[in-house]
């Protein structure tokens, strides 16, 4: 423990300290997040259900990526790769015993103490950092935010549709580690979040500061939750409605922004867990992409992701380079001068040059799309190999099915609907190379991989209760 711990310093190599008089001030951050919002749901991504000029106006404003990558089709995970720049088996929360894909209430399990969050990276280049929203990388003390280099924390530990039960406590809502209400209001949180999300900024302008707002909507409830000015206002039921609140936030946090004087000097970047989960009656839309959350389809993993700096990210462009949610942590410590030990190894890159303009390649090989702990298709450039697999998951308590190699041309199929293998045998090897790289590195369902660290654990978990 004491060799990671000293690992975990040396990694974070800058220090307060390094924030003179002389140097320029960082820019704040501000990062947002929604759940299980799909690649269609927004204007700008082509939806006609919903209106969310807020969100669209960012896009105008900045940039738009159309090929950015979450980690998991599933938000533990896909939190975990987020916040730490790693793909979740590095860091050990693919898949956890007793969970399962995600963390439930009062698991022994959650993100390891020393593993280093992007809120460590930017608190050692003296940012303020706080976090209002669903957090879902483990409830008890240990593993919450204010011990992963947060200084302040208003919001849920884990995912709304987890309410009170003969095992589970009465959804909490937090402030810190103490929870101040159960259960939680769950129609209006994003009112609050927002309401909190605003106050912050107000109180922390006079530092560089960083805000990440993980929303819990649109959510894994077959009825999302959105407070009454919005209820009964969207053309989509209540999905729609959660959604235009969420656009409605947006647009108080840039005015926040805005008010504060603080706008030529804040990065914002916009984006979601997963793509939208299949409900039924259908509800979220990962159109033009093909699948749903909570997969290794196009639809379960691409998300949008939009970003805005002015003066420093052209207005109005669209990015088309392969890129992930892993790659914020290091561009986040790019643009606050932050320097990153790469001893202890994270897999996202910096997408300060994707940003400013200055070339338009992707800086990754290749994407590696896992299923819990099974590697099951690979992309690098333009294709994607789905691996032949035998007993391919299809559920994660379980379920396997034998799956062909599939090979996609996702520049003319978006949608995954022509599978070419047998005509490209040459890039079917190839990728195949690519994904045994992974399988070494990373992990499979049958093998351990080289370089995984492992989650953290306690013993004897309580509740999060009043």
């Amino acid at each position: 423990m004491q060799a990671r711990q000293l690992d975990r310093r040396r990694f974070l190599t800058g220090s307060a300290a390094m924030l003179k008089a002389t140097d320029r001030r960082p820019p704040n951050i501000i990062l947002i997040l929604t759940d299980n919002l799909g690649y269609g749901d927004l204007g700008c991504y082509g939806s006609t259900k919903h209106r969310t000029p807020e969100i669209d106006r960012m896009a105008r404003e900045g940039v738009r990526f159309t090929d950015c990558y979450a980690a998991s089709g599933v938000c533990t995970p896909s939190r975990a790769a987020l916040l730490t720049g790693c793909y979740p088996r590095r860091v050990g929360l693919h898949y956890t015993e007793p969970d399962g894909a995600v963390l439930r209430p009062v698991s022994p399990n959650g993100l390891n103490p020393d593993e280093v969050t992007m809120a460590e990276v930017l608190k050692s280049r003296g940012y303020s950092t706080g976090i209002v929203g669903k957090w879902h990388l483990g409830d008890q003390p240990a593993f919450l935010p204010t011990r992963q280099g947060f200084d302040w924390y208003f919001g849920i530990p884990y995912s709304e549709d987890m309410v009170g039960n003969n095992r589970w406590p009465p959804l909490p809502l937090m402030e810190n580690e103490t929870v101040i209400e159960a259960p939680v209001d769950r129609e209006q949180l994003t009112r609050r979040y927002t309401e909190k999300a605003v106050e912050w900024i107000g109180r922390n302008g006079e530092r560089p500061f960083f805000l990440y707002l993980p929303h819990a909507m649109p959510g894994s409830t077959p009825t999302p939750f959105a407070s009454e000015g919005f209820r009964g206002r969207s053309a989509n039921g209540r999905y729609g409605d959660a959604i235009e609140e969420l656009d409605w936030s947006t647009g108080r946090i840039l005015e926040a922004v805005r008010s504060a004087g603080l706008e030529d000097n804040t990065l914002i970047v916009w984006t979601s867990d997963n793509g939208a989960v299949q409900r039924n009656p259908m509800q979220g839309s990962n159109l033009p992409l093909g699948g749903w959350g909570y997969s290794t389809r196009e639809g379960g993993q691409r998300i949008p992701c939009i970003a805005r700096w002015p003066g420093h990210v052209a207005a109005g462009r669209t990015c088309r380079a392969m890129v992930t949610l892993m790659d914020w942590l290091p561009t986040f410590a790019g643009i606050a001068g932050a320097r990153l030990d790469t001893r202890q190894r994270i897999d996202g890159k910096d997408l300060g040059p994707l940003l400013r303009g200055r070339t338009t390649k992707s800086p990754h090989e290749a994407f590696y799309y896992y299923y819990g702990p099974q590697l099951q298709a690979v992309r690098a450039g333009r294709w994607k190999l789905f691996l032949p697999l035998e007993k391919r998951l299809i559920t994660l308590n379980g379920g396997t099915a034998a799956s062909p190699a599939e090979l996609y041309d996702l520049e003319a199929d978006i949608g995954e609907t022509a599978n070419v293998a047998a005509k490209h045998g040459d890039v079917v090897k190839r990728l195949t190379d690519l994904a045994e790289k992974a399988r070494a590195n990373l992990g499979d369902v049958d093998r351990q991989g080289g370089e995984q660290r492992p989650a953290g654990r306690v013993a004897n978990p309580t509740p999060r209760s009043i």
